[in-house]
C-alpha cells in the first residue's frame, strides 16, 4: 500500500532532520546492503549450481540415479534463486537502502506529478458528464 502525500512528507521531513543530525549515521543506513546481500546471495545460488552439475555427473559415473536426482534439484533450485536474486537486485540508480536516496526523492515527485495528471483528468471528465 503506497503511502500518502502526508506519510511521504513526514517520512522526507525525518530523512532530512536524520541527515542533520547525525549525517555519518544516516550514510551508514543509505548503504548498499541490499546490494551487497543480493549480489552475495546469487554468487552462492551460482556456486550451488555449478555444485549440483557435479552430483548430477557423480550420480550418472558412479551409476547411483539418487544422486543424480539430488543434484538436478539442487540445480534446479539454486536457478530459482539465481533468477529471483537478479530480479531483486536495486540497479545503480535506484533506492539503495531503507533511507531513501536522492533518487527516490526524485521518482516520488515525478509520481505525484502522473498523479497529479490523472486527478486533474479524471475530474476534467466528471466535469463535462456533469453538465
Amino acid at each position: 500500500m503506497p503511502l500518502s502525500e502526508h506519510e511521504q512528507r513526514m517520512l522526507e521531513q525525518m530523512e532530512r532532520a536524520l541527515y542533520a543530525e547525525d549525517p555519518k549515521f544516516a550514510t551508514a543506513l543509505e548503504g548498499s546492503g541490499l546490494r551487497t546481500y543480493t549480489r552475495r546471495r546469487v554468487y552462492q545460488a551460482i556456486a550451488g549450481f555449478l555444485v549440483g552439475i557435479a552430483l548430477l555427473m557423480a550420480g550418472m559415473v558412479a551409476q547411483w540415479i539418487w544422486i543424480s536426482v539430488v543434484g538436478f534439484l539442487v540445480m534446479l533450485g539454486c536457478a530459482v534463486l539465481v533468477v529471483t536474486g537478479w530480479r531483486k537486485a536495486p540497479r545503480n540508480g535506484s533506492p539503495r537502502g531503507a533511507m531513501g536516496a536522492p533518487g527516490r526523492r526524485g521518482s516520488a515527485r515525478q509520481r505525484r506529478s502522473m498523479m497529479n495528471r490523472i486527478e486533474e483528468r479524471w475530474q476534467r471528465r466528471r466535469d463535462e458528464q456533469g453538465r
